[in-house]
């Protein structure tokens, strides 16, 4: 590589955080075999009333590893795994990563067809899910290359005490499997390693292998696999500890985020077993449960995306709650309003919480999060700066052609954490990741925002969300930031319904607070108010009510969702 000369506004604005790191040479599982070495009777994670240390952890992955290679698993198979956040899911992921496999990382609840996609996208070999997702992968199997499918179940990683009470619950509606199913229950598996007579399961692996697929729209909205190494997940985990100094061993994160988002396995897994904390793993999420365990467990660390922390702010009986443990807040995966930080930040100081929420920025082509608020300072409306060795300029949307301070253009982020690649899509790759004269490897995120003299960061939208009407660009995260600041609006957004004259015209959907009635005086008092913050051509000429708005895998608004129910009824019309 040529030698860098890319520009680092933010370098004054670090505080103790370093602009450059060494970086751990070697694989995901070597990563964390060496935090066991050094803190192996610290509890690596909490499940449902059982707690794993560290050494547990790395035996448990080592038999998996020698089961993996006992029923053919070979460097470079693809192994796909659908699991909620759950001890089985973390063995078989740094297993897979042991013997030289790749884990295909998919949400559980995803339709059959999306199931399909996955396994033929990725060419999976082999699949693990759980007992009541069986049916699903049973019913498409014949039309992929899987061999083999384990199924575990959530009650062999619980307690004894919580077991009995699982069974009686959640685990009497679901359906027993087939005795002559052909599929491997969970512990006959684990059996298989005691018939590995490989001297060597372990399978040696650089940084630059790859390792993960998670999957993405990418830039152009269509899902594609996203491959990333061993070096990108574990640069990240570094990262994070030096974006972190108040960090320590031990210190205990709630991983709410789900394993198969880089959010969740990048920062809330991975980035924490690196760094010998304590991952507190939520199966299901809801915010009651999520609220429960910040107190009981005194999590030291949150990490979640802003619907998460609306609806924390709407949960009854939260009066009594100690958030005196907190050291980090952290909101990604989506925009921060302003005006829901502020709420956010109230919240946590009547709930003895000495610091912020400190919102970050990221994107699956480099596993996650890139850039971060510092802990000693930020700016408002901002989503911080860069993390060492990365960085970010902004550009003339497309181009290489860098745009001066607070104009705004496309973001670019360059560093240790960029993809390897979109799995099967060279073109889109060459569009995605180009080399530019100053030495780096771009990734063009199609996000639009700008940055000040200070290298802060301020996201504006996705360019893929703009919206034109009468030839004027409109950006719905700024509307949106507008409506959530109406004290009847709880949650809204913003999207674009074709219209013959404006070709698009702007409509919002609205989430009200509670003790708030969907009526015409309550829409015609937010349209008043948008009347004082919008310009004329941006103003939603409809506010429709919802009682629930729609959401992503992860929790965020999906206003897709909302844009094809609008274009639906307009093609009815037509």
């Amino acid at each position: 590589m040529s030698e860098i000369t890319a520009k680092t506004p933010w370098k004054n604005s670090m505080g103790d955080i370093p602009m450059h790191l060494d970086y751990f040479q070697g694989t995901m599982f070597e990563r964390i075999e060496s935090v066991a070495r050094e803190y192996p009777n610290y509890i690596a994670f909490d499940f449902m009333g059982r707690t794993t240390t560290y050494r547990q952890m790395i035996a448990e992955i080592e038999r998996c590893a020698k089961a993996l290679k006992t029923i053919g698993i070979r460097e470079n198979d693809k192994v796909t795994i659908a699991m909620p956040n759950c001890p089985q899911a973390i063995y078989l992921f740094y297993a897979v990563n042991l013997v030289g496999g790749i884990s295909n990382m998919i949400h559980p609840l995803s339709a059959e067809k999306e199931i399909e996609f996955y396994l033929n996208e990725s060419e999976s070999v082999l699949a693990i899910t759980l007992d009541q997702f069986y049916d699903k992968f049973e019913r498409i199997r014949q039309n992929t290359k899987v061999v083999n499918i384990i199924i575990a179940s959530v009650k062999d990683a619980l307690s004894k005490p919580i077991r009995a009470g699982y069974m009686l619950t959640a685990g009497r509606k679901i359906e027993k499997i087939p005795a002559d199913a052909p599929v491997l229950m969970w512990k006959d598996f684990l059996r298989l390693s005691r018939s590995c007579y490989y001297k060597s399961y372990k399978v040696p692996r650089k940084s630059e292998d790859p390792a993960v697929i998670l999957y993405s729209g990418g830039t152009t909205g269509t899902t594609k696999g996203i491959v990333l190494t061993n070096g990108n997940f574990n640069a990240l985990s570094q990262q994070l500890a030096a974006t972190n100094p108040m960090l320590r061993p031990g210190d205990k994160m709630l991983a709410a985020m789900p394993l198969f988002h880089g959010f969740g396995l990048g920062v809330c897994i991975h980035g924490m077993l690196s760094n010998a904390t304590r991952c507190i793993l939520i199966p299901r999420f809801t915010p009651k449960s999520y609220a429960k365990q910040i107190t009981r467990k005194k999590c030291n660390f949150i990490a979640g995306v802003p619907t998460l922390y609306e609806a924390l702010l709407r949960l009854p009986g939260m009066e009594k709650a100690d958030f005196s443990s907190l050291k980090g807040v952290f909101s990604g995966g989506d925009s921060l309003s302003i005006e829901l930080k502020k709420k956010f930040d109230k919240f946590l100081y009547e709930h003895k919480a000495v610091i912020q929420v400190r919102e970050g920025y990221g994107t699956t082509e480099t596993v996650t999060a890139c850039c971060l608020t510092p802990p000693h300072m930020h700016k408002e409306g901002s989503i911080g700066i860069p993390f060492p060795d990365t960085y970010i300029k902004i550009v003339e949307p497309g181009t290489d052609r860098e745009l001066p301070f607070g104009e705004e253009g496309e973001i670019l982020l360059a560093g240790p954490t960029v993809m390897k690649e979109y799995m099967k899509h060279p073109e889109e790759t060459a569009q995605t990741l180009r080399t530019h004269a100053d030495g780096l490897t771009w990734v063009y995120t199609g996000d639009l925002g700008t940055m000040d003299s200070d290298g802060f960061v301020f996201f504006r939208g996705r360019a893929k969300r703009m919206i034109i009407t009468s030839g004027y660009n409109v950006y719905p995260a700024q509307i949106e930031n507008i409506l959530d600041a109406h004290e009847a609006v709880q949650m809204s957004c913003v999207i674009g319904v074709p219209d013959a004259y404006k070709m698009h015209k702007v409509k919002a959907f609205v989430k009200l607070n509670a003790g708030y009635q969907p009526s015409e005086e309550t829409r015609q008092s937010i349209l008043d108010y948008c009347a004082k913050h919008v310009a004329k051509y941006a103003m939603p000429y409809d506010v429709e009510f919802r009682e629930d708005l729609p959401k992503t895998l992860v929790g965020k608004v999906a206003y897709r969702v909302l844009e094809e129910e609008e274009q639906a009824k307009t093609g009815q019309a037509g």
